[in-house]
């Protein structure tokens, strides 16, 4: 029996979390969303998923800090981080994979790139 691999996904834009909601839980993730940097520290401190998608600017937190505080923290330094964002220069991008993140992907995104790249980072079956 396969194991079905929490996915927080956090960004402020409904329908950016509702696509891909809808295409990680198609492909047997289970998903919770958080529309906002504050509310998804709640969430990861809580659930402790397995992999996180972050967006860069929301409120409250903003994704490089939430990145941060992810990493530095014991319980959840090992969690997976794809950073989800509009923000494309070069100091962002660099800044944080070498905070961390295992990927970065820039919006406008497609969404089955997306789920590729979390499926070859957390494929289904993989213990948490």
């Amino acid at each position: 029996m396969s194991i079905a691999p929490l996915v927080v996904v956090a960004d402020d834009d409904t329908i950016t979390r509702s696509i891909i909601n809808l295409k990680l839980k198609s492909r047997g993730y289970t998903v919770i969303t958080a529309s906002d940097g504050s509310e998804a520290l709640r969430i990861i401190e809580a659930e402790n998923p397995a992999l996180v998608v972050l967006d860069a600017m929301m409120p409250g937190i903003n994704g490089f800090e939430l990145l941060r505080q992810i990493k530095s923290t014991p319980k959840t330094a090992d969690t997976l981080v794809v950073m989800l964002t509009s923000r494309k220069l070069e100091q962002d991008i660099v800044g944080a994979l070498n905070a961390g993140a295992s990927d970065y992907l820039v919006k406008p995104f497609i969404p089955e790139e997306l789920a590729v790249r979390i499926a070859r980072l957390l494929p289904i079956g993989r213990p948490q």
